[in-house]
């Protein structure tokens, strides 16, 4: 299992793609407003559509002067948007989902080390812990030292026997 401040930093991604994720189905997905003066279109994925199909009539145009056989596809039929009821209902969904998100996010941060104490009792225990840690480190050596010395007690050892022969 990853430490803490991975797991924080993995549950904030997923937080933010689950928000991209969300906007993007408003974005294509929400009834559209009307404004005065303004067409009326029933969703922006019909509006993209429309600008797509523009497009790609204009550029076949220019490739059939060009060329005698394009290859252009075709373009996607926009989908029906939902009703406002199950787009209400969608929105609070979505909404549930970032916030318990968020929620499990805010217990990971919690459990960060070091909250809960101030920096003069943090820079204390980092000067124990490093205390500590050259008691360890000086064990290691010895104990690197004694294997050492032993790995050539051994060597002597099957030397002389080797040598008796």
């Amino acid at each position: 299992m990853a430490d803490i401040l991975t797991q924080v930093q993995d549950e904030l991604d997923r937080l933010l793609h689950q928000m991209q994720a969300s906007l993007t189905y408003i974005k294509t997905r929400a009834p559209p407003a009307r404004i005065d003066g303004q067409p009326h279109l029933s969703t922006f994925a019909e509006l993209e559509a429309q600008a797509q199909s523009q497009a790609q009539s204009q550029s076949q145009s220019q490739s059939q002067s060009q060329s005698q056989n394009p290859t252009q596809a075709t373009p996607q039929p926009p989908v029906s948007p939902p009703s406002q009821e199950e787009f209400q209902n969608d929105i609070r969904e979505l909404s549930r989902d970032l916030l318990l998100k968020e929620q499990q996010l805010e217990v990971l941060i919690a459990s960060l080390p070091g909250l809960n104490s101030s920096e003069k009792e943090q820079v204390e225990r980092m000067k124990e812990l490093e205390r500590e840690l050259e008691g360890l480190e000086g064990e290691r050596v010895r104990a690197v030292r004694e294997r050492e010395g032993l790995l050539r007690k051994v060597e002597e050892r099957i030397r002389s026997v080797g040598g008796v022969r």
